[in-house]
């Protein structure tokens, strides 16, 4: 089966001082994601970031951004909730409201380097709620196990769908480990007809991400995850790392999938895959969310 190679151009962390080459503005975000298209990506993962450089969930930015792709490209679009570790919960839930055809969603709060992802139960819940209502599919980001438990319990309160698809965080400090164990640990503990792909942050992107595919899952590259192409030699944008990304799927004979195909395989525009809760249903999940978190 052909793979799906996602382009994640920007992230919350990083600055150009750290790669000259990092996109920030709107057009250099949209020119950078036209050319990953060009060289195999199908899927874009966007960031926002504010005239300073600095992570935002500004609603006009994210509506420029997401114009100018598509003014350039079919590719498609993903917008990021997770936005930066300064924006408020409720700034970056608003993003969804732009409708985007995929968006992250983050099940858990965990430590993030040396500071805090905040996503309380209940607010993950009325986000995981107003995505169904958009006709959004949830991209679930897992930084460990336990995250993967939450996500499964959104499963059976209806909020997600029940084909789930997984993007496999390794690396970030406070979550999983980049190592090959974690990987194939985690692999083994998805539900069998899950969509998933490997993110390897920093050195480990490379070798995890020729696992991941070798293993049947999808890629993501770009300059989100990692600054370099190798060793000492920083990346001069993201398109060399997608290129690398779609040699490997070849080299592996699996080939890479186009829009359409990727359109297909991540079942966008079904309206079947999951039930629409009832204000009941979503009430008795808020109900069990608190008992959780007194619990």
């Amino acid at each position: 089966m052909n793979a799906i190679i996602t382009v994640a151009p920007t992230g919350p962390v990083a600055t150009k001082a750290d790669n000259a080459s990092l996109p920030t503005a709107p057009e250099e975000i949209a020119e950078h994601v036209e050319a990953a298209y060009h060289a195999g990506a199908s899927v874009a993962h966007i960031h926002l970031r504010d005239a300073q450089g600095r992570p935002t969930a500004d609603l006009g930015t994210g509506r420029r951004v997401m114009d100018l792709i598509a003014e350039r490209c079919p590719i498609l679009v993903q917008m990021s909730t997770g936005v930066g570790l300064g924006v408020p919960f409720e700034e970056r839930a608003r993003l969804v409201e732009l409708q985007p055809e995929m968006a992250t969603l983050n099940p858990c709060s965990m430590t993030f380097g040396a500071g805090e992802f905040l996503n309380p139960p209940a607010e993950v819940r009325r986000l995981a709620a107003r995505m169904q209502d958009l006709g959004i599919r949830p991209e679930l980001e897992i930084y460990d196990s336990g995250h993967l438990e939450e996500c499964l319990r959104l499963r059976d309160e209806a909020l997600v769908p029940e084909r789930m698809q997984f993007s496999l965080v390794l690396g970030v400090r406070g979550g999983m480990a980049a190592t090959a164990e974690n990987l194939v640990r985690m692999v083994a503990l998805l539900p069998e007809d899950s969509i998933w792909q490997v993110i390897a942050i920093g050195r480990p992107n490379l070798q995890l991400t020729a696992m991941g595919l070798a293993l049947g899952g999808n890629a993501r590259a770009g300059l989100e995850d990692t600054l370099y192409l190798r060793k000492g030699e920083p990346s001069p944008g993201s398109t060399p790392l997608v290129e690398r990304a779609v040699r490997l799927a070849t080299d592996l004979d699996r080939g890479v999938c186009t829009v359409p195909e990727a359109r297909a395989a991540l079942l966008l525009g079904r309206t079947d895959q999951t039930p629409r809760p009832s204000t009941g249903r979503l009430a008795e999940a808020a109900k069990q969310t608190r008992q959780h978190t007194v619990s």
